[in-house]
């Protein structure tokens, strides 16, 4: 595959850029594009009473993956449902507290592993919602699938819901090593045949999230973000390898440019934390990277925005590069502040 001059792939720019075009105009999408932020997303999910119901509704979730297409026009549709789904699959109780967010059943000390009893019919419903999507998408969108990675899912697993510094799970890892590795091979295992029901229902590519990934040291970064997310790509590539797969380890830091060349991902999202001239240095050269406008530079909107925007763009102008941002798009983030974003970046 060549990169020495700018291509594009009009048919679909965002996976054409996966497979190493370089259009003038990066393709975007935003992470969280469907949530909070959007009125018509928050009228239907006070409509289905809660947010597991909204997932579990596939014409609903269907529903929200469309709403910012229609809206925005962007380049890329990311499925809508939530990371969570895994751990419920594999057997955990999973529920959602209002105004306080996801709970888990969590694993401690005295919790035997081998209790918990997987039932991926539990993933039926998000496979329907990925058909509903995908009969519904315009012809030139590309279609994002997801999963949580299995550190940052065993992050929720043991402590039971999120935390400032892992803690419960980073000290799992230390004193129960052998059954730690246990619990990231079961979610290893639930992941791949997640990601598969996703491509196999049609999604075109498949997004790994490890948004806990930069509270590791490095010893643990190596054992737990990049040796799992290798295995998930690897056994990915085995059934599917036409399918590109973008690797985000929110907060690696130093530790993206090891992530990006021994995990396999095609393409590695970049937070907003990292200047973007040392990723287009440190990584792989030809890799496309995905990112990294701070969402705070979003809602405040006017030159903040643009000269993030010329950074970013000049940054990565040599190789194959999606605009987003550097993690999800906040809830207040006025919706003038994005479609002043689309605009600067089309234009």
């Amino acid at each position: 595959m060549s990169f020495d001059a700018p291509v594009a792939r009009a048919d679909k720019p965002l996976l054409g850029v996966l497979k190493g075009d370089r259009p003038v105009v990066p393709p975007m999408w935003l992470m969280r594009q469907a949530g909070r932020y959007l009125p018509e997303y928050r009228a239907l999910r006070a409509d289905k009473g809660g947010f597991l119901e909204l997932v579990y509704d596939s014409a609903a979730a269907a529903e929200v993956t469309l709403q910012p297409l229609r809206r925005f026009g962007f380049d890329g549709a990311i499925l809508f449902s939530d990371i969570l789904i895994v751990p419920y699959a594999m057997g955990q109780q999973l529920w959602f507290e209002a105004g306080e967010g996801p709970r888990l059943a969590p694993i401690l000390a005295e919790t035997d592993l081998s209790t918990l009893k997987p039932d991926f019919s539990r993933f039926e419903a998000v496979y329907e919602t990925v058909r509903q999507v995908k009969a519904a998408l315009d012809p030139d969108v590309t279609f994002l699938g997801f999963a949580g990675s299995p550190w940052t899912i065993s992050t929720y697993m043991v402590a039971g819901q999120g935390s400032k510094d892992h803690s419960a799970a980073r000290r799992m890892a230390y004193n129960e090593p052998d059954r730690f590795s246990a619990l990231i091979d079961a979610i290893v295992d639930a992941t791949v045949i997640y990601l598969s029901g996703q491509i196999e229902a049609g999604v075109e590519a498949v997004q790994l999230f490890d948004s806990w990934a930069g509270s590791l040291a490095p010893l643990q970064f190596e054992r737990w973000v990049i040796e799992p997310n290798r295995r998930i790509v690897e056994r990915l590539k085995a059934i599917h390898p036409d399918i590109p797969v973008i690797g985000f380890p929110k907060g690696a830091g130093a530790k993206l440019a090891d992530y990006a060349a021994r995990t396999g991902v095609d393409a590695v999202g970049v937070d907003e934390t990292i200047d973007p001239h040392w990723a287009n240095r440190a990584l792989p050269q030809g890799m496309p990277v995905q990112g990294n406008l701070d969402p705070l530079a979003l809602i405040a909107g006017g030159r903040a925005v643009e000269e993030a925007v010329d950074t970013i763009r000049a940054a990565f102008a040599d190789r194959p590069h999606i605009f987003n941002l550097g993690h999800g798009i906040l809830p207040d983030t006025p919706i003038a502040h994005v479609e002043a974003l689309i605009t600067y970046v089309r234009s």
